[in-house]
């Protein structure tokens, strides 16, 4: 396979022009990401149980194996249409449930103006699909951007509405921050999204609890490119490379801060992956 070098593309000055300006608004406005505050998972339980030290597998809830999106709004449940039953986990999806040489890609705290167009550029190139867990306050200022996303065959999840920590506030909070991405999302693409991802990765009962109720699977991840913290394109290349292994999800992000060197890695990175016979796919 031919690694083509990043180009960034012959763009009209004008248009250039309008997206570097937004691009640079949501990076100023949009906080960046980072490691979780102090109480971290591990501190959270499940039935006076630590939950960090939870088994891997669903754990039904009590008298119930997910149900209908009991809402003070009404509003999922006018816009789920047909219900079907999620059962509660312990803990998320970490790896992928399908076997054989597979990979999902997934990219949070999207959509952005300029970023995410470019990965799905690569993507589309390639003929990969992969999954964007998106911000609610992030679909106002990209609603082209997120239906782009879906028109290209990629899954969108949820990320919750500002990014707080999920163990960090209440139940109530919970459900409107990952209720109001829900409903942004079936506005937009005529559906809910299914699948769902806790900011900094920190489920913990309630949530988990909440996420089922919203008919929506708990995915994690257990290849963290660390961009967030190490803009370093190498570092991402080799991290994700070196890692690779059959079911892995990796982690990394289109929005949330200056992601360019997420960009210019999965340029590098993702032919490299299709040529050492990985199939990308998208968590079920």
């Amino acid at each position: 396979m031919k690694y083509d070098k990043y180009p960034m593309g012959a763009l009209p000055r004008r248009t250039a022009l309008c997206l570097g300006l937004l691009g640079a608004y949501q990076l100023a406005i949009a906080p960046d990401a980072h490691a979780p505050r102090p109480r971290a998972a591990a501190g959270a339980s499940v039935d006076g149980k630590p939950l960090g030290r939870a088994p891997y597998g669903p754990r039904p809830a009590a008298g119930r194996t997910g149900a209908v999106p009991m809402t003070t709004s009404g509003g999922m449940a006018r816009i789920a249409g047909p219900t079907r039953p999620v059962t509660v986990r312990a803990t998320p999806h970490t790896t992928l449930r399908e076997t054989g040489r597979k990979i999902a890609l997934t990219f949070d705290d999207g959509p952005h103006a300029t970023q995410t167009p470019e990965i799905l550029r690569i993507l589309r190139r390639h003929g990969a699909r992969a999954t964007f867990f998106v911000i609610g306050e992030n679909i106002r200022w990209n609603r082209d951007v997120l239906r782009r996303i879906a028109a290209d065959g990629h899954v969108v999840g949820n990320h919750s509405y500002t990014h707080p920590q999920l163990d960090l506030i209440s139940t109530p909070r919970v459900r409107e921050e990952l209720e109001r991405t829900c409903e942004l999302v079936a506005r937009e693409l005529g559906a809910p999204p299914r699948l769902a991802r806790a900011p900094y990765g920190m489920w913990h009962g309630p949530s988990l609890e909440v996420c089922a109720q919203l008919q929506m699977e708990p995915f994690q991840w257990d290849i963290d490119t660390l961009d967030w913290d190490n803009r370093d394109q190498g570092f991402i290349e080799s991290t994700v490379l070196g890692n690779a292994h059959p079911g892995a999800i990796v982690l990394a992000h289109d929005g949330g801060g200056n992601r360019w060197a997420t960009v210019r890695a999965l340029e590098y990175y993702l032919p490299r992956l299709l040529d050492e016979g990985y199939t990308l796919v998208q968590p079920a």
